[in-house]
């Protein structure tokens, strides 16, 4: 009897099994979130659009619809980034000199190069490379001698700096130009021309042709003395 029992008893667990489980309708959209995403694609959030009715609203919880941005565009620029990078900085820094220098574009030129017609506009970043003969000539053209002898003085200058005698600057006298050739063997000669410059540029010595022509040989003996 008690084998029989058992028997049955075990016979009736297996025969009656449990209640059967069913899955909801919208059970792959509870398992559609960001927790569940085992693929590694970013989940984007979106409110759908409801219909504004408080009503409605009352009825039932707005809910929030999620999809993935596997859609979306991406721009991957891999080992190339750098280049991009630097591009955008060369932009940047090229505004900031348009805007500085009122609009100008002439980054890639130098003011060195750009044509002199004054006196006033030599300075020691461009009196390397100014045609200071030509100035010459354009003042004695005009029987402007007084100008003619100021560049030529300049000139000296010129050269003095590109043999490394002297060094050029916008603020510095003829005396500090006299004492930074004090040694050289032409001292005396170089303070003698710019005795000359002082005179007819400062003291403003009326010049003719015969005057000029004797404060020129003493320029240009110099000149080729230096040299």
């Amino acid at each position: 009897m008690l084998c029989s029992a058992q028997l049955s008893f075990g016979l009736d667990a297996f025969q009656n099994p449990e209640n059967i489980r069913t899955f909801d309708d919208d059970f792959k959209e509870r398992y559609n979130s960001n927790k569940y995403n085992y693929e590694g694609t970013e989940i984007i959030s979106e409110t759908p659009a409801g219909s504004g009715k408080y009503e409605d609203y009352k009825k039932e919880k707005i809910s929030r619809k999620e999809r993935d941005n596997s859609d979306t565009l991406s721009i991957n620029l891999g080992p190339f980034a750098w280049v991009f990078y630097i591009a955008i900085a060369f932009a940047v820094v090229f505004l900031v000199y348009a805007l500085f220098n009122e609009g100008g574009t002439n980054l890639f030129t130098s003011n060195r190069n750009k044509a002199i017609t004054n006196y006033e506009e030599i300075t020691a970043a461009n009196i390397e490379n100014a045609d200071i003969h030509t100035l010459i000539k354009n003042a004695e053209k005009d029987n402007n001698y007084r100008l003619a002898i100021r560049y030529y003085y300049l000139l000296v200058l010129k050269t003095l700096s590109l043999k490394n005698h002297i060094k050029f600057e916008d603020d510095k006298t003829n005396n500090e130009y006299l004492d930074e050739v004090s040694s050289k063997p032409f001292s005396k000669d170089f303070a003698y021309t710019s005795y000359l410059y002082n005179y007819i540029w400062y003291g403003e010595f009326p010049l003719n042709i015969e005057k000029y022509n004797k404060a020129k040989h003493n320029f240009s003996s110099f000149l080729k003395q230096v040299k």
